[in-house]
């Protein structure tokens, strides 16, 4: 009978293990995606985001579209993994990265939901609109009831750089304060060290607040108040 390494075989076993952990989980969140418990069912907090009309820009319609995993997965997960994005966001890595940081929020109780913004049609960037004053967030910041907070990936390389992360801000800010009624302000954290995010923040009408330190990385607090909506 051959030598077997018990070490090398229990590795083995364990990688094993732990693939098929994976796959299940993903099965799981399609699974639920299947039948209904998505994002759309339990956004009371952010008042059936899946209910938001599309809005004109510029560009085109624009609307934001609740994430389905077993639809969206393997397009956000590509994304993901642009080393541009990877930078920031630190999900590159396999599609169950993803899967992970998206099942979080679609089996939680509705305070942040992750969007695919749609663009005449087209899929082109993902979105995270969420309750910043019900998120760690606010142990940073003076939060207000119902202050909303959105996270922004343009996913197509080619739409990077030109504005349109500015048109669609501006487009997404609006989006919340209208079909939000009770939220007096949009709120963004980006790094600091991502200068294109945050002159696009700034050029969407989002002002500067402050600097935060935040786990992970110092930040630049943004608003966008209702008060000054058609000001800036």
């Amino acid at each position: 009978m051959p030598h077997t390494d018990s070490s090398t075989s229990s590795s083995t076993d364990d990688t094993i293990d732990m693939r098929l952990r994976q796959e299940e989980d993903i099965a799981r969140l399609i699974d639920l995606d299947a039948t209904g418990r998505e994002a759309d069912s339990r956004a009371d907090l952010l008042d059936h985001i899946v209910e938001w009309r599309p809005t004109s820009t510029p560009l085109g319609t624009f609307q934001l579209v609740p994430v389905r995993i077993g639809r969206d997965l393997r397009l956000i997960a590509q994304w993901m993994n642009d080393p541009s994005v990877a930078a920031f966001w630190e999900l590159d890595g396999p599609d169950e990265t993803t899967a992970s940081h998206l099942g979080d929020q679609l089996d939680g109780d509705g305070r942040s939901v992750p969007c695919l913004g749609v663009l005449d049609g087209a899929p082109m960037s993902y979105w995270e609109v969420y309750r910043a004053d019900l998120d760690p967030l606010a142990r940073y910041y003076p939060a207000r009831p119902h202050d909303t907070g959105i996270h922004l990936l343009i996913g197509r390389v080619g739409d990077r750089g030109r504005g349109l992360g500015t048109i669609l801000l501006r487009a997404a800010a609006d989006l919340v304060l209208e079909h939000r009624p009770s939220c007096t302000r949009v709120v963004a954290e980006p790094d600091l060290r991502n200068t294109p995010s945050v002159a696009a923040f700034l050029g969407a009408g989002f002002r500067f607040s402050a600097e935060v330190e935040l786990p992970g990385k110092r930040a630049a607090l943004m608003l966008r108040d209702r008060a000054l909506r058609h000001v800036l």
